[in-house]
């Protein structure tokens, strides 16, 4: 059996491919992005992640639809039809037996070329309401997983609740991490401050990143930071890592944490500032870390704002408006959470309930039925 796996949510289509990988007789190939963001030459994550697994990449020049005027939008206009026939070359040549869409603009020309294919095609839905490339792909899907339980996105006929997909390293973590997280977070506790991580997702997010540049000399005063910047055209991590600060030793900062050394951070942290991604909130729930989000604004359908309020609702966060972000107002929102941190990690707790702990295995169950079929 081969699968054919596409989308830009990296870190479920990551821990559903490592459940794949448990059955000896599937091969598994992977369309995505070359690089990070349109008008930036830094290579995506998957990109540098997924061969190391011993799956095939492939990428294609999928063109989206913006919603606001950039240098960039006629040309990605363009590219849509060159994604359609890369893809459906691919596919030609690849002959997958089922094609799973974890989102995102890239996957919608690979799952129209599939259905005109006649390859069955399952979705996963990983956000509180449907992105466009999903709403998109859903005409073209025989099936379509959510990750919550009450969540009604799209056709019930099609729909099945199989929840988010956890890096397997997460869940089963072990008791260890690098040397330079290890000596982190050992340093934190003998000095008795909390340890916090700052982070924008695979990406990162440059406005987090010149937020917390702003205030590292106050923070380290008051605590430990992981920072983890993403790597981009602004070069964020290259001008944290040599700013100079009143306390080097209480903050390190990385472009990327491996899967592996997440939970044992996750682990050890007190607190978390990051933005408002499903899979970051979802790991954060599962370890009931307190989060204060600054969701990023205007996304279709206020994904991200949504996102902060269900969480915010669960008890795991508190969440700052971009509009209303700046240095000072950070420090002292969490100076504020630093004061009652017992009380704000027993409401984080409570919000595990909507984890799936198995969802890789129940999509993964989902992607074999449907592939027999077609057999």
């Amino acid at each position: 059996m081969k699968a054919l796996v596409t989308g830009s949510h990296f870190t479920p289509a990551q821990a559903v491919i490592k459940e794949l990988k448990k059955f000896k007789d599937i091969d598994i190939v992977y369309i995505g992005r070359k690089t990070t963001i349109e008008g930036d030459k830094t290579p995506s994550v998957e990109s540098k992640v997924l061969p190391t697994l011993g799956v095939k990449y492939l990428t294609i020049t999928a063109g989206r639809l913006q919603r606001s005027f950039t240098p960039y939008t006629f040309l990605s206009l363009l590219k849509i039809p060159v994604g359609f026939v890369q893809s459906f070359a691919i596919l030609l040549n690849e002959k997958p037996d089922v094609v799973i869409s974890f989102g995102g603009y890239v996957a919608v020309p690979t799952v129209f070329s599939a259905w005109l294919l006649n390859i069955p095609v399952i979705i996963h839905e990983q956000t509180l309401v449907t992105g466009l490339a999903n709403t998109i792909s859903s005409f073209f899907a025989d099936k379509i997983a959510v990750s919550f339980k009450d969540a009604v996105l799209f056709d019930k006929r099609k729909q099945v609740v199989t929840g988010n997909p956890m890096r397997e390293e997460l869940v089963n973590f072990a008791e260890e991490g690098l040397e330079e997280f290890i000596k982190i977070a050992k340093k934190a506790k003998s000095e008795k401050l909390p340890l916090i991580l700052v982070t924008g997702g695979n990406q990162g997010s440059h406005l987090l990143n010149q937020t917390i540049g702003e205030i590292l000399d106050e923070l380290t005063e008051i605590s430990f930071v992981i920072h983890q910047t993403g790597d981009s055209k602004y070069k964020d991590f290259e001008y944290l890592k040599e700013n100079q600060i009143k306390n080097p030793e209480r903050y390190l900062v990385k472009k990327w944490i491996d899967a592996k050394d997440v939970g044992y951070i996750f682990k050890n942290i007190d607190l978390a500032v990051s933005r408002a991604g499903i899979n970051t909130l979802q790991e954060l729930s599962y370890f009931g870390i307190p989060t204060l989000l600054v969701p990023i604004p205007y996304l279709y359908k206020n994904e991200q704002e949504v996102n902060a309020k269900f969480f915010k609702e669960l008890g795991l966060a508190k969440v700052i408006k971009q509009s209303e972000l700046d240095g000072q107002k950070l420090l002292e929102t969490i100076k504020e959470a630093f004061s009652k941190l017992t009380e704000l990690k027993e409401r984080a707790k409570r919000s595990k309930e909507v984890v799936i702990l198995d969802a890789a295995k129940r999509l993964t169950q989902e992607i074999l039925i449907l592939a027999e079929k077609k057999e």
